[in-house]
């Protein structure tokens, strides 16, 4: 499955990193995920969640810079996006309603040390699943898959897929799967490999001129290009599966079942494809839920 385009109109900026917070609401008037909370939920055998309960609140891990994925509005401070409504389902089935939850926005880099020590209870946000990753951290899912894209200027004209990036100088995040790909694929040279925390950050370098591509998922990418088209353009095709998953603690396999389990309902019932219709979908293309793996 891959996603060919992202919905117009959102908003996109340059934004620092955020602490936990407590929006209620992923910044929208009309929630696409307004479930109805779940009752006298119970998973035995998870730490994780028995600490959700205590609490009496979710902690989520997001991202806040990606259009149509996961975007904190710079005005209301509130979060918008497919990701962000994957995590309020599961939240809502796990009994906790929009406001019972604390997002928190964790940069690449820190995915797996942040569900590691506990600092979420879950992470939602552009997670690819693979095999490195779950040594340190388990998933559920996926939930969707995407593809690694490049984003050029518009008037770029030497750059036109993954095979002419030699002498280009070529932006992703620190940590994330797009980065190290280039980085072991030689896609370019090893001084050519500019990274930052934020994807937001590397499209300002991009169009200031201080880099030539931005790289990561096509689903991401696109949101950006949406935004500015007589600036920014998609090049190329895909040229990787990116799966995402939602990480959770390495130990818990107790809630990563039940998220599943929450996942296929959702792929079953047609929420899954009504999140993903008012959010990602907007933009006209079609996609339906992944195959589920228990991983």
């Amino acid at each position: 499955m891959k996603l060919r385009t992202l919905a117009a109109g959102l908003l996109v900026g340059a934004l620092a990193l955020t602490a936990c917070g407590k929006e209620g609401s992923p910044g929208s008037t009309d929630p696409v995920a307004a479930q109805p909370v779940a009752a006298d939920v119970q998973v035995p055998g998870s730490a994780t969640f028995d600490r959700m309960k205590q609490r009496g609140r979710v902690v989520i891990g997001v991202k806040d810079d990606q259009p149509g994925l996961g975007f904190k509005d710079a005005t209301t401070g509130q979060y918008s996006g497919f990701d962000v409504e994957i995590a309020r389902l599961v939240a809502a089935q796990l009994g906790f309603g929009a406001d019972k939850i604390d997002y928190k926005t964790v940069p690449s880099a820190a995915r797996e040390t942040t569900i590691a020590r506990g600092e979420v209870d879950y992470y939602v946000g552009t997670y690819t699943i693979n095999d490195n990753r779950k040594q340190q951290v388990s998933f559920a899912g996926p939930y969707f898959v995407a593809g690694q894209g490049l984003l050029v200027r518009s008037d770029e004209t030497a750059i036109t897929g993954k095979d002419t990036l030699k002498g280009k100088k070529v932006c992703s995040v620190t940590g994330s799967t797009p980065i190290q790909r280039v980085r072991s694929e030689g896609l370019t040279e090893p001084g050519n490999i500019v990274e930052f925390q934020t994807y937001s950050q590397c499209v300002d370098q991009l169009l200031s001129k201080q880099v030539d591509a931005v790289t990561t998922d096509d689903a991401i990418l696109k949101g950006y290009a949406a935004q500015q088209p007589d600036k920014l353009k998609l090049v190329g095709q895909p040229f990787s599966q990116e799966p995402y998953g939602i990480g959770l603690n390495k130990d818990d396999a107790a809630l990563r079942g039940k998220i599943n389990d929450i996942l296929q309902a959702s792929y079953t019932d047609g929420t899954w494809q009504k999140i993903y219709d008012e959010t990602l979908g907007k933009s006209g293309s079609p996609a339906s839920p992944p195959a589920l793996q228990r991983y």
